[in-house]
Parts: C-alpha cells; structure tokens; sequence
C-alpha cells in the first residue's frame, strides 16, 4: 500500500520515469488507456486487485543479483542515506546511521513505502519533480531543506537532504535519500 501517495500519481512517475505511454500500460493491464487517464488524474481509483497489479507493476526491487553491491554500499554506509523505489518511495535499503533513530529495524520496513513519514517540505519538493525535469534526464539530484515529520517510528529531523537517482537491474529507477548536514535546533 501506497501510504497517502495517491496510486494514480504513482503510475503516472512509473511511465514517466520509463518512458511508457498510458496506451502501454493500458495493454499491461488489460483496461482501456482512459482507464489509466482517470487514475492518474485521480478521477477514479481501481479496484484492489487492479491496484495490486498496478502495485506489482511500477515498484522497484532492489533484491537480485544485479543490485547486490548498492545494497551493501548503503547499508554499510556511515552516513545516513537509505534507497527507495523513486515510483512508490518503498524501502529497498538503509544505512545504520539513517536507521539509528527509528522504532523498528529497517528490515521491518523493506517493501514498505516511505511516504506516510514525509515531512511537509519532503512533499512539497515530491510535488515539484516534474516542474523540475526530474523525468527528463536518466540522473537527477535534487538538495532541500526539510523540517521535523513529527513522527516517532521514522523521524525526520531538521537537515539539508539529498535526492539522486540510480538505476537498478530491474529496470526501475532507485531514490538515494542523503542527510548532508543536520540542521541546528
């Protein structure tokens, strides 16, 4: 489950990100590509089992072979920095030191999108991505400040953020998420 990342919204980054046409995913999916306009546009969502294969469909994993070295590069990291799927922001993996002040182990967040912790600045600058050209170039790094998420199991604390993307074997595009500095409080 997406978390308060609106599905519709999801898929449309998903195609974007890929270079996929609404008509592509319309035939993936076995509906009409109206159908896919409406649920990116938010005017209609799909029903649970289409949701599923839409889920199953645009998120990222990072647990073959080919990821194998990335994985263990972030997770063994001092820094804190942790990898998520850039379409669903789902946990792929996660530094010590990014992990050192949430309530539970990353693994109990694997597969798990991200999104419902997002700060409010973490939102808005989701928001602005395509203003930016985030789908127009195969690499993209975005840095911003961002304020507490207000949330005890994933806290986002005052810092100086940064977005990168890296492909992953799957096809899919990764999010590495970077605290540069802290903020003073």
């Amino acid at each position: 489950m997406l978390h308060d990342l609106p599905l519709g919204r999801a898929l449309r980054r998903f195609r974007l990100l890929n270079g996929i046409k609404q008509g592509d995913v319309a035939e993936r999916l076995a509906v009409t590509q109206a159908s896919v306009s409406r649920w990116e546009s938010g005017a209609h969502l799909p029903e649970a089992a289409m949701r599923d294969r839409i889920l199953a469909m645009i998120a990222a994993h990072a647990g073959n072979d080919g990821d194998a070295a990335l994985r263990r590069l972030i997770e063994s990291s001092t820094a804190a920095v942790h990898l998520v799927c850039d379409a669903t922001h789902r946990l792929l993996a996660a530094s010590p030191a990014r992990t050192e002040g949430w309530g539970n182990s990353a693994d109990s967040f694997l597969g798990r999108s991200l999104w419902r912790f997002a700060s409010p600045e973490i939102v808005a600058a989701e928001e602005s991505l395509a203003d930016r050209g985030w789908y127009d170039r195969p690499f993209q790094r975005l840095e911003f400040h961002t304020g507490h998420n207000g949330s005890a199991v994933i806290a986002v604390l005052p810092s100086k953020m940064r977005w990168e993307t890296v492909p992953l074997a799957d096809g899919r595009i990764g999010r590495i998420t970077t605290t540069i500095e802290p903020d003073s409080e």
